[in-house]
């Protein structure tokens, strides 16, 4: 009986092994390329909705951000064009009269409960008693832990 234990040359087997090791290397490289682009976070972006209710109020609603930001950082300001930049009301989403109250002339209403600014959470803002139904204010937000400005909405007029 007659025996034969060559499998494969000697030349056949290097190049296989270089191939497997240049592949595998290059996956890796691949999966890990996205995390040598940048050290830091890119500045937040998102948009808004603003609709005006019949009895004075009006709900600013975040429709799409691309990251959960901190309320602590997070400074709303209504401001009147009408003549001048004038801020007529401003403060940041956690303070104690505006996150997560009720019947406030602001008020911030956290969807998730998680402490954070996410999409789907909503400003409602009392323009009958902040008199900002005119068409002449705006309501900012800034993300001031990265001096960007999220959002510039013009508060619409409120006919009562």
């Amino acid at each position: 009986m007659h025996r034969d234990n060559e499998a494969v040359s000697p030349v056949i087997a290097t190049v296989l092994l270089l191939a497997i090791t240049v592949l595998l290397s290059s996956m890796v490289f691949i999966m890990m390329s996205s995390t040598f682009d940048s050290v830091e976070k890119d500045d937040p972006k998102a948009s808004f909705s603003v609709r005006g209710l019949s009895n004075g109020y009006h709900v600013v609603t975040i429709t799409s951000i691309d990251q959960s930001l901190d309320p602590a950082k997070i400074k709303w300001s209504i401001v009147n064009q009408s003549s001048t930049r004038l801020v007529e009301s401003n403060g940041f989403t956690d303070d104690a009269d505006v996150y997560g109250t009720v019947g406030a002339n602001i008020s911030f209403h956290d969807r998730d409960a998680g402490w954070s600014v996410t999409k789907g959470d909503y400003y409602v803002i009392n323009c009958q008693n902040l008199n900002c139904n005119t068409g002449f204010h705006v309501f900012e937000l800034v993300d001031t832990g990265s001096n960007t400005v999220l959002g510039e909405l013009r508060l619409p007029v409120i006919d009562n």
